[in-house]
């Protein structure tokens, strides 16, 4: 059975995520009279985001709410214990604004969705919340490419749970053997998505991250997945750099 429909992961797969992270965290942190303080840039970022996988494993968990878990991560990054709800959340959306003004999507993107737009549906998978993701969305141009936007934060599991995955299935209406999902994490997105019976693509841009989860399909960019769908290719070998 051909594929009908491909689900997307949306940072660092459509949307330049980490560049805008670093750039946004660099101004936000000058701003705040910050800058230095945790070492260069680069240092800072690896931080951030060691901080946000902690505190979104606490959410996924069903520890924190999803607003909570940013508000932890500021007072872990500032080492302000003690600080209370409403600076903390003031901090965070200071940062965004920063981060936001940072927003790109990749260059292959747009020339990708447009090829693929009639012959396949689109849709979404996030682990995130839909009240940050269509926002984001709708910013870069791309909110009605897609007919379904599913957020783990609304559906109460994350990726990589194959019922995340399901999800975006049942949102398609479709099952998962006619579905591929495209994403830039080899655990969370390509093994994930594999084990719940979708094809599974996973986007490594700059290619440094080992050979990746066996049964799954490896491209280097967006420009090669055109091929890979119409070559309907989820039970042969991995396509794409190895």
């Amino acid at each position: 059975m051909p594929i009908r429909a491909v689900l997307w992961d949306i940072d660092d797969t459509l949307f330049d995520y980490t560049g805008a992270d670093t750039a946004g965290l660099a101004q936000h942190l000058a701003v705040e009279g910050l800058d230095g303080k945790y070492g260069t840039a680069a240092e800072a970022l690896a931080l951030w985001r060691r901080l946000t996988d902690r505190h979104w494993a606490r959410f996924a968990a069903g520890e924190v709410s999803f607003p909570g878990q940013r508000r932890d991560r500021v007072r872990d990054f500032l080492g302000a214990p003690g600080m209370d709800d409403a600076e903390a959340q003031g901090w965070f959306d200071r940062y965004v604004e920063h981060y936001k003004a940072a927003w790109a999507l990749f260059p292959d993107v747009v020339p990708v969705l447009d090829l693929l737009a009639g012959r396949y549906r689109h849709g979404v998978v996030s682990n995130s919340s839909s009240a940050n993701q269509d926002p984001k969305l709708r910013s870069l141009g791309l909110r009605e490419r897609f007919e379904a936007l599913v957020c783990a934060a609304e559906i109460g599991v994350s990726k990589p749970e194959a019922a995340a995955f399901l999800a975006g299935c049942d949102a398609l209406g479709l099952a998962p053997g006619d579905v591929a999902y495209v994403g830039d994490q080899p655990e969370i997105d390509a093994r994930g998505a594999r084990d719940a019976g979708l094809t599974a693509v996973w986007l490594d841009r700059d290619g440094t991250r080992g050979p990746g989860p066996e049964g799954v399909h490896r491209i280097a960019g967006l420009a090669q997945l055109p091929d890979l769908l119409a070559a309907d290719t989820r039970f042969g070998a991995r396509s794409g750099i190895r």
